[in-house]
C-alpha cells in the first residue's frame, strides 16, 4: 500500500493556522512547465503568492495541485501549482510557517521554455495577488531577522 505524502496535510495547517490567526498566508513555489501563472509572475523560476482568502477565489489546496484565481494588475488569472513544487507557506507578518523540498523533478524543470517562467524585468518585484509586491524570499527586508522555516523531509 502506498501512502500518500504529508506535503499537502502540512501546507493545508499551516494555511488554516495562517487564516486563524489573522495573519496573511503566502505561498512559495518553483516555476516549472506545470506551473500555471500569469506570465512574467515569476522571478529566478520562483514565485511568492499571497493564497489569502482576500487574495483568491475558489482556493483548493488538494493533494497533488493547489488551484485558485487571482488578480494580477486588475486582471483575473488562473493559477495551479503542483504540490511537489511548493518550497514554503508561512506567514507574511512573522515569517513563521515551513519550507519544504521540491519533489520530483521540478528542480530541474525551470528553464524548460516554459512561457510562465520568464523572469520579468530587471528592478521589477514580484506582484502577489492582492497587489503587495513580494521578492523571492517574500516581504522579508533586507538584514532582517532570519527565516523561521525548516525543511521537511
Amino acid at each position: 500500500m502506498t501512502t500518500v505524502s504529508t506535503k499537502p496535510y502540512l501546507i493545508r495547517a499551516i494555511h488554516e493556522w495562517c487564516v486563524d490567526q489573522g495573519f496573511t498566508p503566502y505561498l512559495a513555489a518553483v516555476v516549472d512547465r506545470n506551473t500555471l501563472v500569469p506570465p512574467g509572475a515569476a522571478r529566478d523560476g520562483q514565485i511568492v503568492l499571497n493564497v489569502g482568502y482576500d487574495a483568491t477565489h475558489e482556493l483548493s489546496i488538494g493533494n497533488e495541485l493547489i488551484t485558485f484565481q487571482a488578480r494580477f494588475g486588475g486582471v483575473a488569472h488562473s493559477l495551479a501549482i503542483p504540490v511537489g513544487n511548493v518550497v514554503a507557506i508561512y506567514a507574511r507578518e512573522n515569517g513563521q510557517g515551513m519550507a519544504f523540498e521540491v519533489e520530483g523533478g521540478a528542480a530541474g524543470d525551470e528553464d524548460d521554455g516554459a512561457e510562465e517562467a520568464a523572469a520579468p524585468e530587471a528592478g521589477s518585484a514580484e506582484e502577489t495577488p492582492d497587489g503587495d509586491s513580494a521578492g523571492a524570499a517574500g516581504s522579508r527586508p533586507a538584514g532582517g531577522r532570519g527565516s523561521h522555516l525548516k525543511i521537511v523531509k
